[in-house]
Formats: C-alpha cells, sequence, structure tokens
C-alpha cells in the first residue's frame, strides 16, 4: 500500500444529512480532539461551523462553545 495514497485528509463541504468532497482524502479531523475520523464514519459535524468532530460527546463541547455553556 501507497501511505501517501492511503493517509491524505480530505477536504469536504458539509451541508444538512450530507457531505460533499472538495478534495479526495481518506480523513478528517475532529475539532475538538484532533483525531482522525474516516469518511465513511463521519456521523457528526456542524454545517454552520463546517466541522466534524468523532462523537456526540465532541459535538456537544463545540456546541457549548460556541454558546459559552460549557460548564
Amino acid at each position: 500500500m501507497n501511505k501517501s495514497i492511503d493517509d491524505k485528509m480530505a477536504l469536504l463541504k458539509y451541508r444538512h444529512g450530507e457531505f460533499d468532497v472538495i478534495h479526495d482524502g481518506q480523513y478528517v479531523l475532529c475539532s475538538i480532539s484532533g483525531k482522525k475520523i474516516e469518511i465513511s464514519d463521519i456521523k457528526y459535524w456542524s454545517v454552520d461551523k463546517q466541522e466534524a468532530y468523532v462523537s456526540p460527546e465532541f459535538a456537544l463541547k463545540a456546541y457549548k462553545k460556541k454558546t459559552n455553556t460549557d460548564k
């Protein structure tokens, strides 16, 4: 396997219920944890902030950060 091809970050345009691939890749980064999320595993994202989250817990952290309710 070619590591440079297998380890390429994608650029996505997040929409409501779907996303468009702008630049091909195998993963994106969770904007809160920095963890890699395989394209096939992306389930949580923000259309407004155009960022992905690795889990619902990290999506909630991002929401609380946005609304200043992180207590």
